[in-house]
């Protein structure tokens, strides 16, 4: 029922966000009956079904190449309606400022003195009566005097002819010259035709250049973070000691064979003494996905490769893929712990696999363990930290936030997790947040690079 009703309001919230985008980049900027109304019209319709297909069809069990069609279309445009959607608002806030502005302009134009500057402006300024040459210059004079040069070409043009005149008529006032007319201010639609496309295109233009540069960094691949964290524990003979840190890979639909590649030789090129995949590594089944995933074979370490599960393995049959990475040469941790040169390495499933009786056992990978020992743990969300803080953990090793991904969607991540990216400290156990080296959903990034990260262990004793 709870779920039901939560699909119901994402559903009433993608309607509304959708019926605004159409208002302002459609409603607002053509005309009724045109090809680009009608254009936009069935694309606000037909993305947002694309959207949902990409989000449901891998639950309801679509064929992969379905999953592969609807996903690229339907999760990039995710995306592009967070960010058309941001861009929109900030011009809501410069649009009536736009209109002010032309207002204020139309108004400039429309002062009587505006006319004045006709020649300038680029209009016909009216002649005052006193320079306006009158009908009675152009007839000759009866005086008898020699016609001017004016008199002379009156004389050649023919006169109409006249009544005789029986008595002196009265002269007739002259005609008062109309003022003259400025330009009149564009009329208010057309102002606001012309601010409506100014501010739909600056936001498409906004939206759409974050959406390519975020994808371009997804597609390019992680790039490589370095940092080195002390523990007290840690003998001088691990001083040093690497471990390369890869978490929410994401191989699925969209991010590929081509992408676990990426990432291994990646990996590789670093040369670390121990390989840690953190969780996340698949959105999928292993007879969709199996093939995609087998270039983790070539990962190289002194001291092996480890994996733990994270909440996506248990959404895409986490006992069948544990089974699939230990033939592609990882090692799973699952509530284990084994000991490595100069400290413990343990690893805990993740807490989605409590719905299958598979969740995190502290006690079993850590409860009868030398507290003597360094202690680094390999856990996908970093909410289990405070369990790590009771077992006398060292370092916890986490992902699961994507550092937020899309922002601000980082500020939401902050909300549910104590750490989002990056290495903090809690009592005696440090905690690191990978960012992650793939996407979920749009494989889009902003505000949150991929990274794989080199954790380089540092002995105080050294």
């Amino acid at each position: 029922m709870v779920f039901a009703l939560v699909g119901l309001v994402v559903l009433a919230l993608l309607g509304a966000v959708h019926r605004y985008l159409w208002r302002r980049f459609v409603g607002d900027t053509t005309a009724p009956g045109s090809p680009l109304r009608r254009a936009g019209t069935v694309a606000a319709f037909v993305l947002p079904l694309l959207s949902v297909g990409a989000m449901s069809s891998g639950r309801v069990g679509a064929p992969f190449w379905l999953q592969q069609v609807l996903a690229w279309p339907g999760f990039l445009w995710l995306a592009c309606l967070l960010y058309l959607t941001l861009a929109l608002l900030v011009g809501e806030v410069v649009r009536p400022l736009l209109l002010r502005v032309l207002a204020r302009r139309d108004a400039r134009a429309a002062r009587p003195g505006a006319a004045e500057s006709g020649t300038a402006s680029g209009t016909l300024a009216a002649l005052p009566d006193e320079t306006r040459p009158r009908t009675e210059e152009l007839v000759p004079s009866r005086s008898g005097g020699a016609p001017t040069g004016v008199e002379a070409v009156a004389r050649t043009a023919p006169q109409p002819v006249t009544e005789p005149e029986t008595e002196p008529a009265a002269e007739a006032p002259a005609a008062t010259t109309a003022p003259a007319i400025a330009p009149a201010p564009a009329p208010g639609p057309s102002r606001r035709l012309f601010v409506s496309r100014v501010v739909g295109g600056a936001a498409a233009a906004a939206g759409l250049a974050t959406v390519g540069y975020g994808t371009y960094g997804v597609l390019r691949g992680p790039s490589v973070r370095r940092i080195t964290v002390p523990l007290a524990r840690l003998p001088r003979s691990a001083h040093g000691f690497r471990i390369a840190v890869v978490s929410d890979i994401h191989i699925g639909p969209i991010l590929g064979r081509a992408h676990t590649r990426r990432i291994v030789d990646t990996i590789n090129a670093t040369s670390p003494d121990l390989v840690a995949v953190v969780g996340d590594l698949v959105d999928g089944s292993v007879a969709d996905l199996g093939s995609a995933a087998e270039p983790l074979a070539a990962l190289r370490a002194r001291h092996g490769s480890f994996f733990v599960t994270g909440n996506h393995e248990y959404f895409s049959g986490a006992e069948q893929w544990v089974d699939h990475v230990r033939e592609l040469g990882l090692i799973p941790l699952e509530n284990a712990r084994v000991e490595i040169e100069g400290f413990d390495l343990a690893g805990v499933n993740d807490i989605a696999g409590e719905t299958e009786g598979q969740g995190p056992d502290f006690g079993r990978a850590l409860g009868d363990r030398d507290r003597g020992r360094a202690a680094v743990l390999l856990a996908h969300q970093p909410v289990v930290i405070h369990d790590a803080v009771e077992h006398g953990v060292d370092l916890q090793l986490s992902g699961h936030t994507h550092g937020g991904q899309l922002w601000p969607g980082n500020l939401l991540a902050e909300l549910a997790n104590p750490t989002v990216a990056g290495l903090e400290r809690y009592g005696d156990t440090q905690l690191f947040v990978s960012r992650g080296a793939g996407a979920w959903g749009p494989p889009v990034r902003v505000g949150a690079p991929s990274d794989i990260t080199v954790v380089e262990l540092a002995s105080r004793q050294a």
